[in-house]
């Protein structure tokens, strides 16, 4: 779990002051230089998320138990964090479940040979966590439950999942269904010791203003963020552009959203600039990247100052999803990218 600055230094008072007390009793000898005070600076780890890898998985050219060892071979990464339908199986009415017999148990012992971590679930397609049917939403919240057991056996400290609801309702009733949902299914995971995180992904998650005040609402210690540098997009521009049109116009008068030529969207520093406060790991997306090694369209650099000013500390999740580069190379550029921004603070 991120490790934030303040409880550091809280933490660490008592030995500090001790060491300053025993050193102030050591007496010096002639002619010595004292010692430089260095003051530690925010740490930080990368890991993985494993639809970076969704092409070769989806094709059948990489199996989600080889996946541990896949990572370490190739990108010397010690941390996962894996996708519900990668190791789901399609149910009639809860969507995606873990698979069963030992299953499971056997993704963690490939993670226990190849010395990885687990972090967290991202979980699709479960149902809708602010369905405006009530029986709807709690089959949704219940429906999350087997994959916060399967994080509990994996060792993760978190399920990811999506706050959705009926886009054709006021932003204030979505908020209110949400907030209902999350608050359920986190005081669930509280009892196994789980984190229920959201990411900004598509909607009205995507606006980081109404995703923090839903998230303050639940106002739940366990219940938190995935702040994702590229998924601040309400409405994805793909081509078709009469569905474009129809699902723009919901969000029409909404002063904080631009358009550009990829959609419909919150400005993604001010977004994570919102979220930030509720962070339990930090997906860095990547796309594309120019001569220089910097993503195109995401300054890295911006990114981090901003998640090192909230305090956060801890997993920085690589999700590469370009076209340009294959997966593999995709990935080693972002890794490289984000060991840079992290030695620059």
């Amino acid at each position: 779990m991120s490790f934030n600055r303040r409880q550091f230094f809280v933490s660490s008072a008592a030995a500090l002051s001790t060491g300053t007390f025993l050193s102030s009793c050591k007496k010096a000898d002639p002619g010595e230089e004292p010692e430089p005070q260095i003051e530690a600076g925010p740490h930080f780890d990368i890991s993985l998320a494993q639809w970076s890898n969704h092409v070769a998985l989806k094709a059948g050219e990489l199996d989600n138990l080889d996946w541990p060892a896949f990572t370490k071979e190739n990108f010397d990464i010690g941390a996962l964090e894996w996708v519900n339908q990668f190791f789901g199986e399609p149910h009639k009415t809860l969507g995606f479940q873990p698979r069963g017999g030992d299953y499971i148990a056997q993704m963690k012992q490939r993670c226990e040979d190849n010395g990885m971590k687990s972090l967290l679930i991202m979980c699709d397609r479960v149902g809708s966590l602010g369905n405006p049917d009530t029986a709807k939403r709690t089959a949704a919240v219940e429906g999350h439950y087997a994959w916060l057991d399967a994080a509990k056996e994996l060792g993760c400290h978190s399920i990811r999942v999506n706050a959705a609801s009926d886009a054709t309702l006021s932003p204030e009733k979505q908020a209110d269904l949400c907030v209902d949902g999350l608050r359920r299914l986190s005081e669930h995971a509280a009892t196994l010791g789980l984190n229920v995180i959201v990411e900004n992904h598509g909607g009205l998650s995507s606006n980081g203003a109404w995703l923090s005040g839903v998230l303050g609402a639940v106002n739940l210690d366990n219940c938190g963020a995935l702040p994702d540098y590229g998924n601040f997009y309400l409405v994805k521009n793909r081509g078709k552009a009469e569905q474009y049109e129809k699902q723009k116009a919901l969000y029409v008068g909404n002063p904080a959203l631009k358009e550009d030529e990829f959609g419909l969207g919150y400005d993604r520093y001010q977004g994570v600039k919102d979220l930030m406060p509720f962070a339990k790991g930090v997906s860095a997306k990547a796309h594309d990247f120019d001569e220089q090694g910097n993503e195109i369209h995401t300054d890295f650099s911006k990114m981090m100052q901003i998640v090192v000013d909230s305090g956060y500390e801890g997993y920085l999740g690589i999700e590469y999803e370009g076209k340009e580069l294959g997966e593999v190379e995709g990935i080693k550029k972002t890794k490289a990218l984000l060991e840079r921004v992290i030695a620059e603070v």
